[in-house]
């Protein structure tokens, strides 16, 4: 299973503050999990074939080796602590559950 979170950053947030936390603590405490086959964020850098903005800044993609412990993994006080941090940047994250065709 492969989760896609699409966002923007709330307003007055720093980019490079969230990055920053991000690469320190978002990616290797999420790469951690046992659930969790591979872990990334990217910075969208625009939209192929336009000169317009995408409508989302940032994109995760979480590759979830089981489902089951995954929930297990993220119902735990430390990752409930991270997911906090994050909600102080992330603007209404959208979680898209996704299985491959």
């Amino acid at each position: 299973m492969r989760i896609i979170v699409l966002f923007n950053l709330k307003p007055g947030v720093d980019p490079a503050a969230y990055e920053n936390w991000a690469r320190t603590t978002d990616i290797p405490g999420v790469n951690a999990l046992g659930s969790v086959k591979d872990f990334q964020v990217h910075r969208a850098t625009g939209v192929l074939g336009s000169d317009a903005p995408s409508p989302f800044a940032y994109f995760e993609v979480i590759d979830v080796a089981d489902m089951d412990a995954f929930g297990k993994d993220v119902s735990s006080e430390a990752v409930q602590k991270v997911a906090a941090q994050f909600q102080q940047f992330a603007d209404n994250p959208q979680f898209i559950l996704t299985e491959t065709l």
